[in-house]
């Protein structure tokens, strides 16, 4: 079993950028990682996918081009960089290990974090 604990959320205002990082605690860090969100009211949504060595990556379209996923499995840590925030950001993020793709969704097989509370003022 892994344990993933997710930390670097906070308050940031619009445009601002915020890095996350989830650590994973257990067993080799070899699955598919991914982060979700949801916000409140909302249900949780897929934000980005990263295959187990780092090569493949996949995005929500509202976050492309301003979020990356990225990995170090040495530190068994996936990161989430998350550059020109927007209020619509605004989100605790998931992450979740060992993740597949079926008919365009998104499935988490393994562990999920505790979450990391992300707010964007405007």
């Amino acid at each position: 079993q892994v344990q993933l604990v997710e930390s670097g959320g906070g308050l940031v205002q619009a445009g601002g950028s915020l890095r996350l990082s989830c650590a994973a605690a257990g067993r080799t860090f070899t699955n598919s990682m991914a982060w979700f969100r949801q916000a409140p009211g909302k249900e949780r949504e897929f934000v980005a996918h990263i295959s187990w060595n780092g090569f493949t990556t996949n995005y929500q379209d509202s976050v492309k081009g301003r979020f990356r996923i990225f990995r170090d499995n040495a530190k068994k840590t996936v990161y989430l960089q998350m550059n020109n925030l927007g209020p619509e950001d605004t989100a605790i993020y998931y992450c979740a290990e060992d993740i597949r793709q079926y008919d365009g969704s998104w499935y988490v097989r393994g562990e999920w974090g505790q979450g990391t509370q992300v707010t964007v003022s405007s």
